[in-house]
């Protein structure tokens, strides 16, 4: 069973103070870590636990400027058999859907069974790249998924939904998942498969060698700002029934009750 992970590296902002940089349009990233997104990291997980039981190659892909290939070498020790970094130096600002187009162009001629990715991106949080791939591709796909198995040539998977709900699908295969986090137990990379890793060839792939010469997008990145605040919290000190009772107040005089 031959697997694709498309996985990304991200910067590392739920801790750190987030600024806009002079173009308006990104983050300063100076003193930010970067490390492999959080639900592409379980994407990986799923695509070895598939790949012990049922053997098979798994080639991780990254659209990324060269610190990428640290990702993709991180991927490449945890279990990966091949890894492709897609030069994004080569690209000017890209949406998620010329994003995906490009992915596209580079799996298309790969040999693959399943295709995984993760169910949302922490630095921009769109949620795109994996169903529109899976559009582009024409194959089918499921999203959000919390469990995963496959028989024969068809998977048995289970996706979250909206309101706590759960959907059970059967699927034939090739398609595409994204996986949500929570579905494994992502696992270290050893000391000595990371320096195995570093010894491993890493494919590189132009925009010269995609055989395409334009990436049709019909959205533009405007602003990126932060929200301003408009309402203070305000902290109610006190005992549970001297809290009870102000918070009553509050609610009258807001017309709530």
């Amino acid at each position: 069973m031959d697997i694709i992970v498309c996985i990304k590296r991200v910067p590392q902002t739920s801790e750190a103070e987030v600024k806009i940089d002079s173009t308006g349009k990104d983050i300063v990233k100076d003193r930010l870590t970067f490390d492999t997104n959080e639900s592409d990291t379980y994407a990986l997980e799923q695509a070895v636990l598939m790949k012990e039981k049922f053997g098979g190659e798994i080639t991780v892909i990254s659209l990324g400027e060269e610190d990428a290939e640290d990702t993709l070498r991180i991927a490449l020790a945890k279990g990966a058999d091949n890894a492709i970094r897609i030069k994004a130096e080569d690209f000017d600002e890209l949406d998620a859907f010329q994003t995906s187009q490009i992915l596209k162009t580079v799996i298309k001629d790969l040999s693959y069974d399943i295709i995984f990715a993760g169910c949302i991106a922490t630095d921009d949080a769109y949620s795109q790249i994996g169903v529109t791939l899976a559009e582009l591709l024409e194959i089918p796909h499921a999203a959000l998924v919390i469990d995963f198995d496959v028989n024969e040539n068809r998977a048995d998977v289970h996706r979250e939904l909206e309101g706590g709900l759960i959907e059970h699908l059967d699927i034939s295969l090739p398609a595409l998942f994204t996986i949500q986090t929570g579905i494994n137990e992502p696992r270290y990379a050893s000391l000595i498969a990371i320096r195995r890793a570093a010894k491993k060839e890493i494919q590189i792939i132009g925009k010269d060698e995609l055989q395409q010469s334009e990436f049709i997008s019909n959205s533009v990145l405007e602003e990126l700002y932060v929200p301003p605040i408009s309402k203070q919290v305000e902290l109610l000190d006190g005992t549970a029934a001297e809290s009870s009772s102000k918070l009553a107040g509050i609610f009258k005089e807001k017309g709530l009750v």
